[in-house]
């Protein structure tokens, strides 16, 4: 065994969240090692192969803290210029999101600000939000575009996303979510829209490489499921996996419609079927649940926990943060949502925002603590991992590393 390990942290206790038959994947008296960006060693101190010093360049004891994967927060907008803090106090008010949305509020005033904004002044007001959640333990991050709904605005959003992973060291993952609302040029035009966006807009930005995967928003002020089946299969073609909102605030089958893509992911899914449901599970399409939309909205129908449980579909947890419906800066605060409004257990509510936050991006690298993956990962001060979700605010990790590389 090679044992010229860059850093090996000692006394702590893995939340692993491996099947190893223990809440969390528990191991207890534990450490935890890396090299190169992956992890070589997570499992009990007693098993490490020679004397700690010997093993590592840099060794730490941890003094019983708790170590999890990093989190990954697999939905957010958090590219956008301005707010919509106006339309919050509208909504308590009695308007609701549709009403705001047909009256030109919504996602098209979001818009008109993004275009406006220098891909400088966009990064500026960008790298506060993604900070807050990397403040939160977060080391992955999906960014999706759709503020832009323009090629070059578009264009503009997906560089800016690549932009704050370089300048803050995390993952970033891209989604193109072009077909997210009409824009104005296009009013009373919404089947040109969708020409544009799957003759012009995906193919030029997938080449560019600037897309990890698509996105569109399926329902009534959306686009129809019709639409959004050319979406998915203009993306299939140019081989970029696919994820959908689906099922926000009425039943349009799209939950059914991604999975028949194999999509990674149906995000939101309040008014999803059980046969929506069985055809996830055949296809392996993570439920993402997004409570700050749902807290925000005030809604009240749930997503269908117990059949998702039922069928063995994999529940990740999102911020969905974004100007208009969920203006959500913490990924823990998310999973505390998770629980109290949707009854997601705290593990449920940790593998969501791990293990099934990754497998909604695609990305097997990483989620759990396990020797070959990323060494991803954060440092807790907590008595016990439930508190990740127990405690609304507060202090966050005490450490966080990237790829190896100490963030905070």
């Amino acid at each position: 065994m090679d044992t010229n390990w860059d850093c090996l942290l000692l006394d702590c206790r893995l939340a692993s969240l491996n099947d190893n038959g223990r809440p969390y994947g528990t191991i207890d008296s534990a450490a935890v090692a890396w090299k190169d960006g992956s992890l070589v060693f997570a499992g009990p101190q007693a098993e490490l192969p020679a004397a700690a010093k010997s093993l590592a360049r840099q060794v730490e004891s941890l003094g019983g803290a708790w170590v999890t994967p990093g989190l990954i927060d697999c939905h957010t907008h958090l590219v956008f210029a301005g707010d919509r803090a106006q339309e919050f106090e509208q909504r308590l008010n009695g308007a609701s999101y549709e009403d705001i949305a047909r009256a030109g509020g919504g996602i098209v005033s979001t818009v008109r600000q993004t275009r406006a904004a220098s891909a400088d002044e966009l990064l500026a007001v960008s790298l506060p939000r993604a900070r807050a959640l990397l403040a939160d333990g977060v080391t992955t991050l999906e960014i999706k575009s759709g503020y832009g709904l323009d090629l070059t605005s578009e264009r503009k959003m997906l560089e800016v996303a690549r932009r704050i992973g370089s300048e803050l060291d995390v993952s970033v993952h891209t989604t193109f979510l072009g077909a997210h609302a009409v824009p104005p040029e296009f009013s009373g035009r919404q089947s040109d829209y969708v020409d544009e966006v799957c003759i012009h807009m995906l193919p030029a930005l997938a080449g560019s490489g600037l897309v990890d995967a698509v996105d569109a928003f399926c329902e009534k002020i959306g686009f129809t499921p019709s639409e959004t089946r050319r979406v998915l299969e203009t993306a299939q073609a140019l081989g970029l996996p696919v994820k959908l909102h689906a099922d926000q605030l009425s039943d349009l089958h799209g939950a059914a419609l991604v999975a028949e893509f194999g999509g990674l992911s149906a995000d939101h899914i309040e008014y999803t079927s059980v046969q929506g449901v069985k055809a996830m599970a055949q296809a392996g399409t993570v439920a993402v649940l997004l409570p700050g939309a749902f807290h925000v909205l005030r809604e009240t129908r749930l997503p269908p926990i117990e059949q998702l449980r039922a069928h063995g579909v994999a529940m990740a947890v999102a911020t969905d943060l974004n100007p208009g419906t969920s203006p959500l800066l913490s990924l823990r605060l998310a999973m505390a949502m998770a629980c109290t409004h949707f009854r997601l257990t705290p593990e449920e509510a940790l593998r969501g925002t791990t293990l099934h936050a990754a497998r909604a991006l695609g990305l097997g690298d990483r989620g759990r603590l396990a020797v070959g993956l990323r060494a991803d990962l954060a440092v807790w001060d907590i008595a016990h991992p439930a508190e990740l979700c127990y405690w609304l605010g507060g202090a966050g990790p005490r450490q966080v590393y990237a790829g190896g590389k100490r963030l905070r």
